[in-house]
């Protein structure tokens, strides 16, 4: 019998999976009131808020991020279920790729040359690498668990899948925080942040989510 069927039988047998849904629904949905409330308490809302949601680029930084944790959380479920298809999930995550893409083009386009650096480096890059990883923690450690409840073939890819998965979730919740709406901005410095959530979710996933 091949492994993976099985992997299979063994999930048959014991019904994980439901099991292991409304695991993954509980941890995120908990992770993201908890970073919600970390943030708050700590850096609190952006001051002007309830003004800046009439600008096109806050609107997209928050969307775009929130796009992404979507995907990124679909394909944890996905990820962590023995036999499922993952393939067609892992290829969506290129929408929002194609969406900051989109915009940081039409962001050259409207900027001169000489302002490219300013909004590229922003206000508050160190700070974006450090606290996106910090908001992350609570979805990390939430999906984590319920990844453990799952079946995951591969673990270091389903650490992966919930890194990315926190991390865009962190930083759609900083978004409502940093004063940086510059697309370069975004495709830079919350590129990097979520990436490093996504390699330590890897690295922990190897070790944590062997079964």
């Amino acid at each position: 019998m091949k492994t993976d069927d099985l992997i299979t039988l063994m999930a048959q047998d014991a019904p994980v999976g439901l099991r292991y849904g409304r695991a993954l629904a509980v941890a995120l949905g908990a992770g993201i009131v908890l970073s919600a409330l970390l943030l708050v308490a700590t850096v609190g809302l952006r001051h002007n808020m309830g003004s800046v949601f009439e600008t096109a680029r806050v609107l997209f930084k928050i969307t775009v991020t929130l796009v992404l944790a979507v995907l990124a959380a679909r394909l944890a479920l996905r990820i962590g279920r023995p036999g499922e298809e993952t393939r067609r999930p892992a290829l969506l995550l290129a929408v929002p790729a194609l969406m900051v893409a989109v915009a940081v083009v039409a962001e050259l386009v409207t900027l001169p040359a000489g302002a490219w650096g300013a909004s590229l480096v922003g206000r508050n890059a160190l700070f974006c690498l450090f606290f996106v990883p910090v908001l992350s923690l609570a979805p990390l450690a939430g999906l984590f668990w319920a990844l453990k409840k799952g079946a995951p073939a591969n673990p270091a890819r389903a650490g992966a899948a919930a890194g990315l998965a926190a991390g865009a979730v962190a930083a759609a919740i900083y978004a409502w925080h940093c004063p940086d709406d510059s697309p370069l901005f975004l495709a830079t410095w919350y590129t990097v942040a979520i990436a490093a959530v996504t390699a330590a979710g890897a690295f922990l996933g190897r070790r944590l989510l062997r079964w």
